[in-house]
């Protein structure tokens, strides 16, 4: 059986919400962040040498990297559910948006976040960081206006990698500024699979 191991308000809860919309069995084994700190426990780098969240045990296996285990969980226990044929014209923008989450749209909006704590002496760099922000953001709303999905008719791993994206900037007060991708994360939260993924993971508010 699959064993997440989950720290709370984090990316992980992606792969919740992946489980429950695919309905494969999991084990769930939960980390609390530091209260202070807010840094995973030490306990978890029993698990990933790295410290951090999401990561997967299957058997023998283990996987790190939000991406990489939506890709296996997909080919390994999908059953061909939730991504495009790998031989359709939408499989290899579906694998452009797994890397893009992370690759590129998390980089400015985790640079506000840590610049933010500066205070005044990060305030040169914020207008850079805004507008990085603004481009990324603004690059999801040109693709997602007048689409239900990010790639196809149906949902796909694709939307569960870029929700943590979304979940950032509406806790940074950036997405209201972006109606389609706001209106995208309402339509996402409505979804039965995402419930009972937050009612098991706990609460997300990503530190607010």
């Amino acid at each position: 059986m699959l064993t997440v191991h989950h720290l709370n308000e984090s990316r992980s809860q992606r792969i919740l919400w992946l489980l429950e919309e695919l309905g494969i069995p999991y084990e769930l084994k939960v980390y609390q962040r530091d209260a202070q700190t807010r840094l995973a426990p030490p306990e978890l780098k029993a698990i990933n040498a790295l410290g951090k969240s999401p990561v997967i045990t299957d058997g023998p296996k283990t996987i790190i990297e939000t991406g990489a285990i939506i890709d296996y969980i997909i080919r390994h226990h999908g059953g061909g559910r939730m991504q495009p044929a790998p031989n359709s014209t939408d499989y290899d923008e579906y694998v452009q948006w797994l890397h893009y989450g992370e690759g590129s749209a998390m980089l400015p909006l985790m640079l506000h976040m840590y610049v933010g704590r500066l205070k005044e002496a990060g305030a040169p760099l914020h207008p850079r960081i805004q507008s990085e922000v603004a481009n990324h953001l603004g690059f999801i709303e040109g693709h997602l206006k007048n689409r239900t999905f990010f790639v196809g008719d149906g949902l796909t791993g694709a939307d569960v990698q870029m929700s943590f994206v979304a979940e950032v900037a509406r806790a940074q007060q950036s997405l209201p500024s972006f109606p389609a991708f706001n209106a995208w994360l309402d339509r996402m939260h409505d979804r039965p699979a995402w419930k009972r993924a937050i009612d098991k993971g706990g609460p997300y508010a990503l530190g607010r």
